[in-house]
């Protein structure tokens, strides 16, 4: 990681500005907001693994990766399908477009990296403010799955 950008756990010193970090307003219905990405950091515990990303010392966005969740969690009588990867990024919106994103994607393969994992899974929304173009552009290739209403893509690490 540079100098320039960090991430940073959340902690009561640095969870306010986590909350303050909103994206654009036509991006709203395509990311869950930082107080619900806490919210459920704190219900799956040791799985969520949720970072501020500080840029020179600024709260820029949130990024939140999973470790071995289970995408079958729902589906009764289903086996067990273990996934790690990047369940959340919100870059605040007067800061796109500046690598941050990026940044953050790669932060979380080099963690999925450390732990031994060969692949990061992600969901994006299709259609209207899709990130699907930044995620294809860094490599991620649809798996021909959804999830839920969302496009479920990996990486290759």
């Amino acid at each position: 990681m540079t100098a320039e950008r960090a991430l940073e756990e959340i902690t009561p010193e640095n969870v306010d500005e986590a909350l303050a970090i909103e994206v654009r307003a036509d991006q709203r219905h395509a990311v869950s907001p930082v107080a619900k990405s806490l919210a459920e950091a704190y219900a799956f515990d040791q799985r969520a693994w949720p970072r501020l990303i500080r840029h020179q010392g600024q709260a820029v966005g949130f990024v939140m990766a999973f470790f071995d969740f289970d995408f079958n969690y729902n589906k009764i009588g289903a086996e067990p399908d273990l996934r790690s990867g990047l369940w959340r990024l919100n870059i605040a919106a007067a800061h796109q477009g500046r690598g941050h994103g990026r940044f953050a994607v790669a932060a979380v393969a080099a963690e999925l990296r450390r732990r031994g994992t060969t692949r990061l899974t992600t969901t994006w929304h299709v259609g209207d403010g899709s990130p699907e173009s930044f995620y294809l552009g860094l490599g991620f290739r649809p798996t021909g799955e959804m999830s839920d209403d969302e496009r479920v893509g990996e990486l290759r690490l």
